[in-house]
């Protein structure tokens, strides 16, 4: 048909091709983007820590918080990085009240020393957002001779969490919000192995590491049952951020140029990565929900693994005795 002749050009019909491949990737990368937090809240007065806040997930937290009032304390280990975006989201926001502090979680003193100076500079914590967090890197141990992953993920979070619960019960209703991955449902507490000494595979030791996360926070809510602190988990979906810095897959040159753009469609922008991060931390119809597990704002089942009451008091248990030096010594500070 002669309506249909422009097809005949090569160019045309190639800028038609791409054109079209362009709307639909559009059209997915929207519906990709995962349910949205869009309450209106007043977060004047509250004090909230977020950690990792220096880029991706953390710092478009931190931004939506400053936005609605909050009081913020920026918890990172590269402060330059911190800074710069403290900067930013100050003058968005114009609040003033963002803070940076170093919170190295790799560093189970960096943690006490962050602990001790925020608790001299505030008397209350409404909200704890544990978001920081490695993927997949090669083997490395942290100060303290842990799996980076199960260190940084679990242990430097299951730290500060534990020496802020003063504070958490103090200022009830208070929330424990922490960021886990679908990855769990791929995980496996190795208990006889749990430090990954005797092998190590970095896609395993990621998934043991969320796994920990969601038993962790199951534990959590059950020991803080009638405090008016809740703790609950969450998957904050396929995002685009620097956690997939140590994934060579995809960051090598054939990457960024062929295989990166095939996977834009499918995955998250960072503000939207939030969105269930600032849900399970602020929607008023969460103050008494606790132990639950959260994804695209709303409530989901988690894996069987993730359920394990006995696997869960077992972390614990060699959790807080891998770490009871540091309680012990702050507590005598």
């Amino acid at each position: 048909m002669a309506i249909f002749s422009f097809l005949k050009s090569k160019p045309i019909l190639f800028v038609s091709i791409a054109g079209t491949a362009t709307g639909v990737a559009c059209f997915i990368k929207d519906l990709m983007q995962g349910g949205k937090f869009t309450k209106s809240t007043d977060e004047t007065g509250k004090v909230v820590i977020v950690t990792g806040s220096n880029t991706g997930i953390g710092k478009e937290t931190v931004m939506d918080l400053a936005k609605r009032g909050a009081t913020v304390y920026m918890a990172c280990r590269d402060m330059k990085k911190c800074e710069e975006a403290r900067e930013q989201i100050v003058l968005e926001s114009k609040n003033k009240y963002v803070y940076c502090r170093e919170c190295d979680l790799a560093s189970l003193d960096s943690v006490r020393n962050f602990i001790a100076a925020f608790k001299r500079e505030q008397d209350k914590l409404d909200v704890l957002i544990n978001n920081a967090g490695v993927m997949r890197c090669p083997r490395s141990v942290t100060k303290d001779g842990f799996e980076m992953q199960l260190g940084v993920n679990h242990m430097g979070h299951f730290l500060l969490t534990n020496l802020l619960l003063d504070l958490l019960k103090k200022s009830a209703p208070s929330r424990i919000v922490n960021v886990s991955s679908l990855a769990h449902t791929r995980g496996e507490i190795n208990t006889g192995d749990l430090n990954s000494e005797k092998s190590y595979d970095e896609g395993k030791a990621y998934s043991q590491s969320k796994l920990a996360n969601v038993l962790f926070t199951r534990e959590l809510a059950k020991r803080l049952e009638g405090s008016g602190v809740t703790a609950n988990a969450l998957h904050p979906g396929v995002v685009d951020t620097e956690i997939i810095r140590h994934m060579s897959f995809f960051t090598n040159f054939f990457a960024g140029l062929f295989v990166k753009p095939l996977f834009w469609p499918f995955v998250k922008t960072p503000k939207n990565g939030a969105q269930t991060t600032l849900y399970v931390a602020l929607d008023p119809e969460l103050e008494k929900v606790t132990g639950q597990y959260f994804s695209d704002c709303a409530a989901k089942e988690v894996a069987p693994a993730g359920k394990d009451d006995t696997t869960a008091k077992w972390l614990w248990a060699v959790s807080e005795k891998w770490t009871r030096a540091q309680i012990i010594n702050l507590e005598k500070d």
